[in-house]
This record gives C-alpha cells, structure tokens and sequence, in this order.
C-alpha cells in the first residue's frame, strides 16, 4: 500500500489503465486532493464506487506530525515527525516576490561535509516523494498562504535521492497539483555529477545550485569529501554542459567560513573559475553552531570578497540572513531534539 502523495499523475494515469478504468480519473484524483484538500476518498462525489474502493485498497492518506516550529521575522522553521518516528526540518521564508519552503530530501546525510550539521547525523535513510510533498503541504496549511518557490537545499543530498526528487518535482509543478512553475523550483548539489548530466536532459526548466564553497581542490577536499570523488574541474563541466542543454543560470554557493575560504586570494580564484559562465556566486554567512568549530568570516571580510568578485565582473549577491533567533542552520533543530533524547 503506497501513500497517495506519493505518486505522480503519469504513474497514476497507468494505475488506473490497469483498473480496466480511464486515464483521466487521474486528473480527477489530483483535482480533489490538492484543489480540494481532501483528506479521505469517501469525500471524492464524482468516481463510482469501484474505483473509490480501488483507491481505498491501494493507497492511504498520511500526514506529517509537526513536532516542534521556530519563528523570526519572515522565517518560521518546522520540525516534522514521519511515521517511523525519525525527524526532518523545512524553513518557510517570506520575501517580497513571494513565500518559499527549503525542504528537506534524506533523513541525515552522507556527504560529510565538515562544516555542515546536517551530516553530522549521518544518513538513515531517503525520503519518499510523499515525506517531501507533505512537507509543502503541511506547511502551506499552516500558513494559510501559497508556498510560490521550493528550495532543495535542506538536510540531505537531493542527488542522492534522485528518482524520489524527480518524482517530487513533477507533482508539485503539475497544473492540476499544485502548480508551482518550474522555474520556481531550485535544487541544490554538492556535486554528484553525473546527475546533474540526468537533471539537465530530464528536469531542464528547474533551477540548478551547486554547493561549491572552496575554488580549488585542494580547499575543497579539506571541507568536502565528495570533492575526493568528482574534482571541481568535472563539475564545472557538468554545469556547461547543463548551462548549455537549459539556457539556465547556475548559482554557486559559497559558505564564508573564517580564515578557511574567504582570503583575498580565493576570491580571485573563485573569479577565474566562474568567469564567462551564465551563472552567479552567492556568497552565504556561515550560521555557527555549538557542534561544529568553524567560525563566520567578518561582516568586512565578506564585504571585501564581495567587492573583488564584483571588480573581477562576477555577478554576486550575499544572502538575506534568516531566522537569527532560531536555530538556523539546516539541521541544528533536528540535532537538537536527538541530543535531548
């Protein structure tokens, strides 16, 4: 028995041809699950019985257990409970084009990074395109506003979980789901690389952030182990290659951490590295945590990166600072009710 949410409309269309049923029940279905809101199939008044009973056998309605939120001026992060009792977090961040949600894809992560909280409870297990989906769901219910932007950037690796990524992308952008357009939709990698060649012919209108921090690979393999299996060389290929499959603009994220990765000199490498590119930097002020002994470069250090990537004629941005007052780093607020336990 699979959770209705977790099946994209496609799959669903396929489900119900092997009913001897037609196709566009499908539609019907996702009609009254994410226009309607409905919570259980006796609520659905246009399929005949058969089908409902069909559904009923095959599929159950399930919810995530909000089991801790933290709120900050236009920030509110939530703490879920799945159904095997492990924990992920999402962030709802208002901004003036609109609200966006920062999901999470695994339970955990293996990538290791040295300054990141989320790896530092190492991965349990993937989520399922259902566990993603309701975290958008529950989230917007609680907020009582559309969620217009989606951000895979929370714990875990998206590429990690590539098939149930996919499979949530295109329930969420679907028009008859909840219609968010593609271009809203961005995902974040460390550098898995060959699915970055995958996302680029399969999910080309979406939104592609790499998470680069260091511009040389002797930096990064100090604070990213998966610079040890794909070079910073592969990856920029990757991103041309992508760049020149989408037309897209490539984000690379740059963690500012203090007296590791933010001298004068590699921004000049960082310069050399994405010059030429369809793609802007953004430069990210490290959020400190009790665990981890990396520290957040000077407000002045980052202004001085900044301005050499802007001399260098970089497009950069530093990013709006959210939820100060709570625990701001992905996966501090999951890390801490596993410490309490």
């Amino acid at each position: 028995m699979n959770s209705i949410y977790g099946i994209t409309r496609k799959k669903l269309e396929d489900y119900f041809i092997s009913k001897k049923d037609k196709k566009f029940r499908a539609t019907q279905i996702f009609e009254w699950l994410y226009r309607k809101n409905i919570k259980s199939f006796d609520e659905i008044s246009n399929i005949n019985k058969e089908a409902i009973n069909n559904l009923k056998n095959d599929f159950y309605f399930n919810k995530l257990k909000i089991v801790a939120k933290e709120e900050d001026t236009d920030v509110k992060k939530y703490l879920f409970e799945l159904d095997d009792g492990n924990k992920i977090e999402s962030v709802i961040m208002y901004h003036d084009y609109g609200t966006s949600i920062c999901i999470s894809s695994q339970i955990g992560c293996n990538m290791g990074c040295a300054f990141c909280e989320s790896g530092r409870l190492k991965k349990i297990r993937n989520l399922t395109t259902d566990e993603m989906l309701l975290q958008v769901i529950q989230a917007q219910e609680d907020i009582k506003k559309r969620i217009s932007h989606i951000v895979i950037m929370g714990i875990g690796e998206p590429f990690d979980n590539y098939d149930n990524v996919i499979d949530f992308i295109n329930i969420v952008n679907d028009p008859y789901s909840l219609a968010i357009g593609i271009r809203h939709i961005t995902v974040s990698t460390c550098g898995i690389v060959p699915k970055i060649y995958e996302f680029a012919k399969e999910c080309s209108g979406a939104n592609l952030a790499i998470s680069l921090h260091a511009p040389t690979n002797e930096l990064r393999s100090k604070i990213m182990k998966i610079n040890n299996a794909y070079k910073i060389e592969d990856i920029m290929k990757a991103v041309k290659d992508y760049i020149n499959i989408t037309n897209r603009k490539v984000t690379f994220e740059y963690i500012m951490l203090n007296n590791i990765n933010d001298t004068d000199e590699c921004a000049e490498k960082l310069s050399d590295l994405v010059k030429g590119l369809n793609a802007y930097v953004n430069l990210i002020p490290y959020n400190e945590t009790h665990n981890i002994g990396f520290k957040r470069s000077d407000a002045s250090q980052i202004s001085r990166f900044y301005d050499i990537l802007k001399k260098n004629k970089i497009n950069v941005t530093i990013r709006r600072e959210f939820g100060s007052n709570v625990s701001a780093a992905c996966g501090q607020l999951r890390s801490k009710k596993e410490e309490v336990k």
